[in-house]
């Protein structure tokens, strides 16, 4: 056997190993965002929505079942084109409200530019934004994307798609008017980037969908599935239905093109559901509370050729900012990132094939103008929530909660302030989990950027969501 030939069979073993076919050495990777979806909200977890093409991915794939975002929108997204705890650059404390003039740092190598780096041509992003749009540097077809339909804010009417009475709807860089139900166009826009993409050609597909954030807002059609509920949990439950149907359309593109199987998919929710529409099952809190119903999301993942399969329940502590290191490994970058990575490769894990180092799991949020710092820290075993006033504040007082989380995953039993002598033999190690990630915690804020966004203020005077220099049709 000649070298050439030997050379062959050696490439044809490793790509089989890896699961992957020698015609597309490199996956395609399918990002599926939903909005304040509640993790009970999802048929794996019990909801009475219909969840199907959700529910496949879970049950042909693996169902993450602690997977941790951010307590709102903006700063799990930077998180996730990053796999850097967003603190660092000024974005995890508040969302990017309009005309906010603030975005994700431009000297930051996102998702988008890492694929790039591999070879991959064709880069989408069809959804929603929400990571500035002030300047024309931060937005997606500047930071790595190739292509782009959708809105750059959040809250976008779902039939009109203005966001406080302009219009914010955009194919690339331009602002166009469109007739459709936003989560219908999404989908349809990621459909049309899969079928226009040549074959065995890799993809990168993130479509961060606007549901089933509000406006509650839902077609006829998917409201009469849902009798039995009323008002906004209704409404709720047919945008939830709707996002679904998209998610069903986008993966069965990906089959008639013949890939699927080659095709990493990771579905989760940027933060839990809000209070009182959404279901978060039994964990404590909800979205913008650093409680387990704000940040441990509804999650799962699928990717047939690489080992991601079978249904498996995978408990290992994981999210947002994994993704980007664990997607480095999978498209074969292993050139040292931009900048140190918080994220960390959960590749095998998602396979059901280790286990994760135990490590602290922060989350902060300083978001209104009340002006009080909330934080979080959390192990397998322990969680601490702590909330303080922030450093302009002129307030004095601050709380602190520990809960084993290991053995108390709902939150239910605050064990900070026990008497010693109720508790006995566990009042050492009550003491010293306080003790550790106090910490940390202090030692996660020293990250800090001093560029911070501003703080979201409600009932601030409109403004034009679309920047002076981007056309308009």
């Amino acid at each position: 056997m000649n070298f050439k030939s030997l050379t062959l069979t050696v490439s044809v073993l490793i790509l089989g190993s890896l699961g992957l076919s020698s015609a597309q050495d490199q996956p395609n990777v399918v990002i599926l965002l939903a909005d304040d979806l509640g993790y009970g909200d999802v048929g794996f977890h019990g909801s009475d929505i219909q969840t199907p093409h959700i529910d496949r991915l879970a049950s042909e794939g693996a169902q993450l079942e602690a997977f941790y975002a951010c307590p709102m929108c903006t700063p799990t997204r930077a998180g996730l084109m990053t796999g850097r705890y967003p603190i660092r650059f000024g974005l995890m404390r508040s969302v990017i409200p309009p005309q906010r003039d603030f975005g994700l740092d431009t000297s930051e190598e996102t998702l988008a530019d890492v694929f790039a780096k591999a070879g991959y041509k064709r880069r989408g992003i069809m959804g929603k934004w929400h990571l500035g749009h002030r300047q024309k540097k931060w937005l997606p077809l500047e930071r790595g994307f190739t292509d782009f339909i959708g809105h750059y804010n959040g809250a976008i009417d779902y039939f009109t798609h203005e966001r406080d009475g302009e219009l914010d709807w955009h194919h690339n860089d331009q602002s166009v008017k469109v007739e459709g139900y936003a989560t219908d166009l999404i989908g349809e826009g990621a459909v049309e980037f899969i079928r226009s993409t040549p074959k065995n050609e890799p993809y990168l597909l993130y479509v961060p969908f606007n549901a089933p954030h509000s406006p509650f807002q839902a077609k006829e059609a998917d409201l009469e599935k849902y009798p039995h509920r009323t008002g906004r949990q209704k409404t709720y439950a047919a945008m939830v239905d709707s996002l679904d149907q998209a998610i069903g359309k986008i993966l069965a593109a990906a089959e008639a093109r013949g890939d699927l199987d080659d095709t990493f998919v990771l579905f989760f929710s940027d933060n839990g559901g809000v209070r009182n529409v959404a279901s978060n099952g039994e964990l404590k809190g909800s979205k913008l509370t650093v409680y387990q119903g704000g940040i441990r999301v509804a999650a799962a993942a699928m990717w047939k050729n690489g080992g991601i399969v079978g249904g498996k329940r995978i408990r290992e502590n994981m999210g947002y900012i994994d993704v980007l290191p664990t997607l480095r490994r999978m498209i074969g970058v292993n050139d040292p990132p931009a900048r140190p990575l918080d994220g960390i490769d959960v590749l095998d894990a998602l396979r059901g094939k280790a286990k994760l180092t135990d490590r602290t799991w922060f989350t902060y949020l300083d978001q209104n103008d009340d002006r009080i710092e909330q934080l979080a820290a959390n192990t397998e075993d322990w969680k601490l929530v702590f909330r303080r006033p922030a450093p302009d504040s002129e307030a004095k007082e601050s709380s602190l909660e520990l809960y084993e989380i290991g053995n108390d995953p709902y939150e239910k039993l605050d064990i900070s302030n026990r008497d010693p002598k109720s508790v006995k033999k566990r009042a050492q190690a009550i003491a010293g989990a306080k003790a550790k990630l106090t910490a940390e915690i202090e030692t996660f804020l020293s990250l800090k950027s001093e560029n911070q966004i501003d703080r979201f203020r409600r009932g601030a005077s409109n403004t034009p969501v679309i920047p002076d220099w981007t056309p308009t049709h």
